[in-house]
């Protein structure tokens, strides 16, 4: 690891390992370039989706799934701005449980990060197929069980390249590119939000069959199940991009926090009148057999069947430009994160190889790769938002813990944001995202402890290859300050078996399990700060972000 006295020229940073010389990534982008990259994220098929799905599995009620899910993403949303802050490193949520409780602790939410944003930009691929699938020749692509046709699996293809092409082009020109889709995204759920509110808006739908009529189990199950938490997430590619920020300390608080706000408001009321809007013909059969024409695509089908085929259209169309904007900048994140994961040692150092524009080019062909093998095992979108919905939670499960391991081994570090009742909001959040994970039931969880294996022989293999050969990134596995981690994932695993969401044994009553979950995740958050690196090891491995800070403007 570089010493401070080792700072290159802005621009490059020296190889020790090698005697040669890289690049840096570049000090390009502004508050509204980072704010718009977290906006664009949130902003993306979720809006296309998620409120049909929402009020399919938990009637009007939905409204409140994403009132608890706006609660949810703002109390982690608060503890990463403070952590972005402190740290602003490309690819900050793989980096910041390093910081704290070492390798074994790293490399695990480090593969929780890569996972979760490596397949987000497929899921938006599939999301702008099946929602413009009927736009002029864009027929043929989609199966009547809505897989990809081999033409449709040819098109995601070329999709997923033009993302990473875009990506080739530098961050400068990447975060111009997403400040225009973003405007547009923003301004069409606005417009749609009013055209509907005044032409096609019945309160007594809120009522007529019920409010809630599946109940607490609805409302909960519906925050992770139907779309809404993967809807809202995004907020961290401020964080994931800080290394190329102008001004990480002052901006990157600013921008998770506002994006947090629009991305809510505007999700929120895009429930409350997609639910007014409807005819009762729709759900006249219960809301679970929710049915109208062009349902596939719910926004425009809805305003088809109010008359308002010109706003279908328009709907149409940026359904290719809202999910393609949240693939883009994905994209984005994906070769950031396998970048931190380099730079601490659980990847091979060829990921943070940089081209002539700064660009992590080895990640993002990764990341194409990737994107297209999602395509295949993975038929439905709401399949594959379920379970990246888990993968996400868990990624973000990491920063409560490793925030209130770093206010207590380091409380007078510089913190150009100081989260106020830091002590009770970063618990909470370790709470909240637990329950998250939980909702989204045994069905997902168990698939997703899978892909968690996969990742421990993945990137186990190379940390243990590293350590062996004496590699100059080689991780310090740490496996002490990570003890809680395997309680913490079976533990989990164990009650969502027993519990009573997605396919689970049922043998925990309802609220019961909850309560178990809570008291679990308190007991490892405090078990995890208490045992966390110490000061003086932590000081070590965060004095490569001051290099890399330094070097970088």
């Amino acid at each position: 690891m570089a010493s401070l006295n080792q700072i290159s020229p802005p621009g490059q940073s020296t190889g020790s390992d090698s005697g040669t010389t890289h690049r840096s990534l570049k000090r390009q982008i502004g508050l509204i370039g980072l704010m718009w990259a977290s906006v664009g994220s949130i902003i993306g098929s979720g809006w296309l989706y998620g409120a049909k799905n929402g009020v399919v599995a938990a009637g009007p009620a939905a409204v409140i799934s994403w009132g608890i899910g706006a609660v949810a993403i703002v109390l982690l949303a608060l503890v990463h701005a403070e952590l972005g802050g402190l740290f602003p490193v490309a690819g900050g949520t793989a980096r910041y449980p390093h910081y704290a409780f070492g390798g074994l602790a790293g490399m695990s939410f480090g593969w929780f990060s890569w996972l979760q944003a490596a397949t987000v930009a497929p899921i938006e691929v599939e999301a702008m197929i099946g929602y413009g699938k009927d736009l002029p020749g864009a027929s043929g692509l989609l199966n009547a069980d809505n897989t990809l046709t081999t033409t449709g699996f040819i098109v995601a293809t070329l999709l997923m390249a033009v993302f990473v092409a875009v990506n080739f082009l530098g961050v400068k020109a990447l975060a111009r590119t997403n400040t225009v889709t973003t405007w547009l995204k923003i301004f069409v759920p606005l417009f749609t939000i009013f055209v509907l509110a005044i032409t096609s808006f019945h309160s007594s739908n809120f009522t007529s069959h019920g409010f809630a009529p599946f109940g607490a189990k609805g409302v909960l199950a519906a925050i992770s199940s139907s779309g809404i938490i993967f809807a809202l997430l995004g907020f961290e590619q401020a964080i994931q991009i800080a290394g190329e920020s102008r001004n990480p300390k002052r901006d990157i608080p600013r921008a998770v926090l506002g994006s947090v706000a629009i991305g809510t408001l505007i999700y929120t009321l895009l429930q409350v009148v997609f639910i007014g809007a409807l005819p009762v013909s729709a759900f006249a059969n219960g809301w679970d057999k929710l049915d109208f024409p062009g349902i596939d695509g719910p926004f425009a089908g809805l305003a088809t069947l109010v008359g308002l085929g010109w706003l279908a259209w328009i709907l149409k169309v940026d359904a290719i430009i809202s999910p393609g904007g949240t693939g883009l900048i994905y994209t984005t994140s994906t070769s950031r994160i396998s970048y931190g994961l380099s730079k601490n040692g659980y990847a091979p150092q060829k990921f943070e190889q940089l081209d002539k524009n700064g660009v992590p080019w080895f990640g993002l062909i990764l990341s194409f790769v990737t994107g297209v093998i999602c395509f295949l095992p993975f038929p439905s979108w709401q399949e594959l938002v379920g379970f990246i919905t888990s993968a996400s939670v868990l990624m973000y499960a990491g920063a409560p813990l490793a925030f209130g391991a770093l206010r207590r081994r380091l409380p007078n570090r510089e913190r150009s944001y100081r989260l106020p009742l830091g002590g009770v909001i970063s618990p909470a959040a370790f709470v909240v995202a637990s329950l998250i994970i939980y909702w989204s039931g045994w069905h997902i969880l168990s698939r997703l402890g899978l892909a968690i294996v996969l990742g421990y022989v993945l990137l186990g293999s190379y940390a243990a290859y590293a350590i062996k050969k004496g590699l100059p990134n080689a991780p310090r596995l740490n496996w002490k300050a990570a003890q809680w981690l395997p309680v913490y994932l079976l533990g989990l695993g164990l009650v969502s078996w027993q519990g009573g969401f997605g396919d689970g044994t049922g043998r925990i009553p309802l609220w019961y399990d909850m309560g178990i979950v809570a008291v679990f995740a308190l007991g490892i958050y405090y078990w995890a700060i208490r045992v966390a690196l110490p000061a003086e090891e932590i000081e070590r491995e965060v004095a490569d972000v001051e290099v890399v800070d330094a070097g970088g403007h």
